[in-house]
């Protein structure tokens, strides 16, 4: 299992209390995907069985996802007369669009790893034993890589679809022109471009 979502009982536990209990479980929650979405390193997600409520919202979260032939996706939270919280609500209609989101959230369909991989909610789908080799894999070749670079490639593709066309541009703008002020790795890219070289980064 990846994540089946929030502990229901512990929620059906606090009585008159849970409306509380469950602001403060979902501040800890957003917390975290706002800091993955919005961090330099890109967020790399391994899913390898059920990813149900929360699960699924941390899932489909990730900057790249990969997922176990074994894997499987819902949303799950009408089912039990709650709405969607963890962020599914935002990443999932810019994934599947509005219709298929809400087929997703009211009828709780449960996605197979292909299914996702054919709705664009998943990256790669592997067997069970091929999964956490893959990730590493892309996780080694990202640690290497341009890290302020990938933070603003990340910060733009998250606040693009807030934003018209010119203030994306405008936003763009800032973005690679503050890196090649600020970054050294910007600096070696360029370089080792020109002279024909791999490019040493050492993500700054």
């Amino acid at each position: 299992m990846f994540s089946a979502g929030g502990d229901l009982p512990a929620f059906h536990a606090e009585g008159e209390g849970m409306s509380e209990y469950m602001r403060y479980a979902t501040a800890g929650l957003h917390a975290a995907v706002s800091r993955f979405a919005r961090m330099n390193a890109p967020f790399l997600v391994a899913v390898n069985g059920v990813a149900a409520g929360a699960g699924f919202s941390m899932a489909i979260s990730g900057d790249l996802v990969f997922a176990s032939e074994k894997a499987v996706f819902t949303e799950a939270y009408t089912k039990a007369g709650v709405s969607p919280d963890g962020s599914s609500t935002w990443f999932l209609p810019r994934l599947v669009g509005k219709v298929k989101a809400m087929q997703l959230i009211l009828l709780n369909d449960v996605l197979t790893a292909s299914q996702a991989l054919e709705w664009g909610l998943v990256n790669e789908v592997l067997p069970a034993d091929d999964l956490m080799p893959r990730v590493m894999e892309v996780a080694q070749q990202l640690a290497s890589g341009p890290t302020l670079a990938y933070g603003e490639a990340k910060r733009l593709v998250v606040d693009s679809l807030s934003n018209g066309l010119e203030t994306q541009m405008e936003m763009e703008t800032r973005a690679i022109a503050g890196l090649a002020r600020a970054s050294k790795d910007t600096k070696e890219g360029v370089s080792a471009f020109v002279e024909k070289r791999k490019p040493d980064f050492k993500g700054w």
